[in-house]
């Protein structure tokens, strides 16, 4: 209620850990975007993520079944990390109409190329690449605010090169 409602926040990141419990609260506002952790982009997610179930399953394709599953307001969309691209690849087949927030781009080392390929949707949309700290820190200088702006730029440009518009 505090995000959606006191600081009237557009979007949230949820994580689905706890279950269905801990995730239906932000379900209940249908009008804003809940991003389900799925495939994280850090090195250790494999810690978990990659835990395989009774059935064969990954702990993260499990993930985003449910998330597909708990998207009756078509608001839930799925983090799933560009420095796993094969994963991002399989995720989005498995949902292929939700969106995904995908950081790890830039000091993360993710593949842009290999992210937007896989990331869009049939639409080649639907894919949210997140740019922070090659965009927020271009610069230390006087001129951070060009440097910033021609790296959102670039990076914006890339992303549209790759999609093919």
């Amino acid at each position: 209620k505090a995000l959606f409602e006191y600081y009237k926040f557009d979007a949230v990141t949820v994580n689905p850990y706890l279950g269905y419990d801990s995730v239906k609260p932000f379900l209940d506002y249908r009008n804003k975007g809940i991003f389900v952790l799925c495939r994280t982009s850090n090195s250790s997610a494999c810690d978990f993520q990659d835990l395989v179930d009774n059935f064969g399953m990954k702990f993260y394709q499990t993930v985003a079944l449910r998330a597909g599953d708990w998207n009756k307001g078509g608001n839930i969309g799925l983090v799933v990390g560009a420095t796993y691209p094969e994963e991002l690849k399989e995720i989005r087949k498995l949902c292929p109409g939700m969106p995904l927030l995908i950081p790890g781009i830039g000091a993360q080392a993710g593949d842009l190329e290999l992210s937007v390929r896989y990331g869009v949707d049939a639409a080649k949309e639907m894919a949210i690449i997140v740019a922070a700290r090659q965009v927020l820190y271009a610069s230390k200088g006087a001129d951070y605010a060009q440097a910033a702006r021609k790296a959102a730029i670039e990076l914006r440009d890339a992303i549209n090169r790759y999609r093919g518009v």
